[in-house]
């Protein structure tokens, strides 16, 4: 059985770059490239994927959310973020949520190889240059993003209509389920953030300051 690779990055030249990196890794592989979260989703819906190499900024998505939800998703598919970004806050964040492996852009084809190597041999794969310690600040809110990235599909999208306000009845509404559902969704929520009110949960959700409805809404209970 062929392996399928997905490159799901907006910048063409970059997805080359990576396709000429990751062929010689897998026998026979066949690797797609996207440019949007959302084209991302539905290949994954449609076939298995033995790897994804996943940017953190397309024109649908901004910032953990994508890792999450997919992650969320499909819990046994490595995720390999790939970003511009090489704030060791942002990668340790996305380790936390889920990811096996961090590239930066910026790296040369040696070390992008090297990745995804160890990421193919089951490992969880850091950047040299962030395999520090972190300060209490940055371990509070690993801590956090952990808690949140613990949450089922469903419960994020409850989780997102907490934060916008929304009471039972209008959750409801929203995705279809009864209030009985909601409130179970919530105890659970409560429960794996470590909360008592909502409120709570509200000053929970900053640290993902980038969810939004058009990433939650699409997906299913």
């Amino acid at each position: 059985m062929s392996n399928t690779i997905i490159i799901a990055d907006d910048h063409p030249l970059f997805r080359q770059a990576l396709r000429e990196t990751v062929t010689p890794l897998f026998d026979e592989a066949n690797i797609v490239e996207l440019e949007s979260l959302s084209e991302t989703k539905a290949l994954l819906e449609q076939e298995p994927i033995t790897l994804l190499l996943l940017d953190l900024k397309m024109p649908d998505t901004e910032g953990l959310t994508g890792l999450m939800m997919i992650k969320g998703m499909y819990p046994q598919l490595p995720i390999i973020v790939v970003s511009a970004t090489e704030d060791s806050a942002t990668v340790r964040a996305c380790i936390q949520a889920g990811a096996s492996a961090y590239i930066f852009k910026s790296a040369s084809l040696g070390e992008i190889r090297e990745t995804i190597e160890a990421v193919n041999a089951g490992e969880v794969f850091v950047p040299q240059k962030v395999r520090n310690n972190v300060t209490e600040a940055e371990q509070t809110e690993l801590d956090n993003i952990a808690k949140v990235s613990s949450l089922t599909p469903a419960q994020l999208r409850v989780f997102y209509f907490l934060c916008e306000g929304q009471m039972n009845k209008q959750i409801a509404y929203e995705m279809s389920i009864t209030e009985a559902t909601v409130k179970a969704h919530i105890t659970s929520i409560y429960k794996k953030l470590d909360v008592r009110t909502r409120t709570q949960a509200v000053l929970m959700a900053r640290t993902l300051s980038e969810l939004t409805p058009t990433e939650l809404k699409p997906v299913t209970n």
